[in-house]
């Protein structure tokens, strides 16, 4: 029998990777309120912890962008998923808020960014360049899968043995995975493919240059910084939604249980979100897809509201539906579009200094809700300016161009 081709084996495996290193990161919200029961610390502390955990995990995207496009992205996820792992245990011991910052804040995001979306855009897009939205798609499905099944099982464990324990499995279970999968499974391209990345056909226009272009170059762009904006913008509202979506939910009467099963349906739907929509744009465009996936996200907030007037329970499943599809859609996006203008030999450093925008936006959106509920008691004035911060994104991606079909 002929053995998986080195492509395939590695996109399979590194779609199981991110499962697990971004179900660690959703599952931050059912952490959140096992904090706030035994603590009592106050909500813009507990989603500052997480504000800092985006941020590192946004800053270290540029030296691992560059360090991937020297050492190939194989050796990053093997060094991330042995600290994430780690710090998985650390976070099962913490007391103090500084412990929080330092375990969670700290350690745990330098192994989610090490092992996780950084080294993955930069493998899917040399091993796959020619429909590079749809590879990403397909194997960003894999952080959907994570939530789906994470969360619910980090719940769940909290319920039968804390907190506390709760991140000390899924450290063991990341380390019984990430490690020997990676050894094992994971290849970088090999350097034929990785050189052809330069020649193929790029996207050109007034505000982008073709070829292969440095960071240098990308910078003097219009277009770099649209995308940058689109990236604060977009994450500013979707780190907010997920990470206080169980808080909320607990605060409308949704049971803990239930809340982390309607996260669990957020996961569900952005596996189709995810999937669907790398095709989607692919076929029909970057932008009118990017539009129908933040369109679903107003639409999320929506929901949440028609939940707040008491208008029934199932809003709150109608809410996982339209953020998992909607945030879903968006996320494959960016890469690909980065791939779309600025592809070639420098892609890694180009994309992971663009993370560090999308790294600002999901620091600023818990950061803000945390502390717009400790002063008024509701999360009504942050979801507002979610909404306008949605739209905003969409406006940037109209004007990066040129249009795709």
């Amino acid at each position: 029998m002929t053995p998986p081709r080195p492509g395939p084996r590695t996109i399979a495996a590194t779609f199981v990777t991110l499962g697990l290193a971004y179900g660690v990161w959703y599952a931050y919200s059912v952490f959140l309120v096992a904090l706030l029961a035994e603590f009592g610390w106050s909500r813009s502390l507990l989603a500052g912890a997480f504000s800092v955990f985006t941020l590192v995990h946004g800053i270290l995207s540029a030296p691992l962008g560059w360090l991937a496009d020297r050492l190939g992205p194989r050796r990053l996820v093997l060094a991330g998923g042995t600290v994430l792992a780690g710090a998985l245990v650390l976070d099962g011991a913490i007391s103090r808020p500084w412990h929080l910052y330092a375990a969670f804040g700290l350690l745990t995001a330098i192994g989610v960014a090490s092992s996780g979306w950084l080294p993955a855009v930069v493998m899917v897009q040399r091993w796959y360049p020619q429909r590079v939205g749809t590879a990403l798609g397909l194997t960003s499905a894999g952080i959907g899968v994570g939530i789906f099944l994470v969360v619910p099982l980090c719940q769940t464990l909290i319920n039968l043995a804390g907190w506390r324990w709760a991140f000390r499995t899924v450290g063991v279970i990341v380390a019984a995975w990430v490690i020997p999968a990676t050894l094992w499974l994971v290849r970088d391209p090999p350097p034929s493919v990785t050189s052809r990345q330069g020649t193929g056909p790029v996207a050109t226009g007034p505000a982008v240059p073709g070829g292969d272009v440095t960071l240098r170059g990308a910078g003097r762009t219009s277009a770099f910084w649209l995308l940058a904006t689109a990236q604060v913008s977009g994450a500013f509202v979707n780190q907010m939604l997920l990470v206080h979506q169980v808080a909320y939910l607990v605060d409308h009467g949704i049971s803990a249980l239930v809340a982390a099963g309607v996260v669990g349906v957020v996961g569900i739907a952005s596996v189709v979100g995810k999937a669907g929509g790398g095709w989607f744009s692919d076929t029909f465009g970057r932008e009118v897809t990017y539009t129908l996936g933040n369109a679903c996200v107003m639409l999320s907030v929506g929901a949440l509201g028609l939940l707040a007037l008491g208008q029934g329970a199932g809003w709150a499943y109608g809410y996982g539906v339209l953020i998992g599809v909607g945030y879903a859609v968006t996320a494959p996006l960016i890469p690909a579009l980065v791939a779309d203008l600025f592809r070639g030999q420098h892609f890694g450093a180009i994309f992971g200094t663009l993370q560090i925008a999308n790294a600002i936006g999901g620091s600023l959106g818990p950061w803000i809700a945390g502390r717009v509920f400790d002063a008024s008691g509701s999360y009504a004035p942050a979801f507002t300016a979610a909404v306008a911060s949605a739209a905003v994104s969409m406006g940037a991606v109209w004007l990066i161009g040129p249009r795709r079909r």
